[in-house]
């Protein structure tokens, strides 16, 4: 049976209700597969009148939460969805998959190997992925981070990458430092723009909420209450991965992603990725990832050149 419901929402904070993009609403229609719309002080609902029922008090118990807390965030939600669909004896599984919504709506894993990394970052504090061009490594993390950020589980992101192709120092460069090193920080900077609207991320950058900075940069900080994430890490030399490392600080986490099939360091330079992969296995809070050609979410020819390419590789080694 379909019907529609309504709820009155009217003197409440409906930004921290809903939460960014309304992301809470999001994950209560995915659910339960109900849709809602909002207009003036209501809140309407529409699909099966039993899952009504549970969005419904869903809704009232978040009100609750925020009057009683004065805050309500994403895990919050999650939590409230879990503990009444137990208690009704539904079997709703929560989209634990999905990271975030952004401007283009869920991001969620599209391939296993992007599954099995939601779910290494969702239980370590420091994640390494690893895995060729378009596998979504720095997406994923940078979805991540902004989910953080927005749920209140940090005050600040941090992004970078060694800048390798300007010999790191940068200091032959013109202009100030955000002109030397933003042509090195592009990717960054798409994934950012990609997942949240231009003028919440121009101000957060503006007041450095986040962060987006070379590798050599991040030498004599420690960052609390941040998320950390170091892309293009092959191109890390060992004492730079130790250093990126070592800046951790409480209530942090950090995601460093790389692909060790392009180092780009000089000859006889290690690439620190490489190593701390045998470092630091084994150490409990620390997760590994690898993602591979069958995890490419580009345009499908970008997985036949990957393959095409690796062969190559492997038939010079032989020879």
């Amino acid at each position: 049976m379909k019907m529609d419901n309504k709820i009155d929402i009217r003197g409440l904070d409906l930004a921290m209700l809903f939460g960014p993009a309304d992301s809470h609403l999001r994950i209560i229609e995915d659910s339960f597969e109900v849709k809602t719309v909002i207009r003036n002080d209501t809140i309407k609902i529409s699909g099966d009148e039993i899952k009504i029922a549970l969005a419904k008090e869903i809704i009232h118990e978040m009100k609750q939460t925020l009057g009683r807390k004065g805050s309500i965030n994403l895990k919050d939600v999650k939590q409230l969805i879990e503990i009444i669909s137990v208690d009704n004896g539904q079997n709703n599984e929560l989209p634990k998959e999905v990271i975030h919504y952004g401007r283009k709506g869920a991001i969620v894993a599209r391939s296993k190997g992007q599954h099995t990394y939601i779910n290494i970052v969702n239980n370590n504090d420091i994640v390494l992925s690893v895995g060729p061009a378009g596998t979504g490594k720095t997406y994923i993390a940078v979805a991540f981070a902004i989910a953080a950020l927005e749920n209140s589980e940090v005050d600040r992101i941090v992004l970078c990458r060694p800048a390798v192709e300007a010999g790191e120092s940068l200091g032959f460069l013109p202009g100030d430092l955000k002109e030397k090193v933003d042509p090195y920080l592009t990717p960054l900077y798409d994934a950012l723009g990609d997942i949240m609207p231009k003028s919440k991320l121009k101000k957060v950058l503006s007041d450095g909420t986040i962060e987006i900075v070379p590798l050599a940069y991040m030498r004599g900080r420690t960052l609390n209450n941040a998320f950390m994430i170091l892309d293009e890490a092959q191109n890390a030399t060992p004492m730079q991965m130790k250093m990126f490392l070592t800046r951790l600080g409480v209530n942090s986490k950090a995601i460093i992603t790389g692909d060790i099939t392009q180092v780009d360091l000089p000859l006889k330079t290690d690439s620190g990725l490489i190593q701390v992969v045998k470092i630091l296995k084994g150490i409990d809070g620390i997760g590994f990832v690898k993602l591979t050609e069958s995890d490419v979410v580009r345009h499908k020819l970008v997985k036949d050149i990957i393959l095409a390419y690796d062969k190559s590789t492997r038939k010079k080694t032989k020879n």
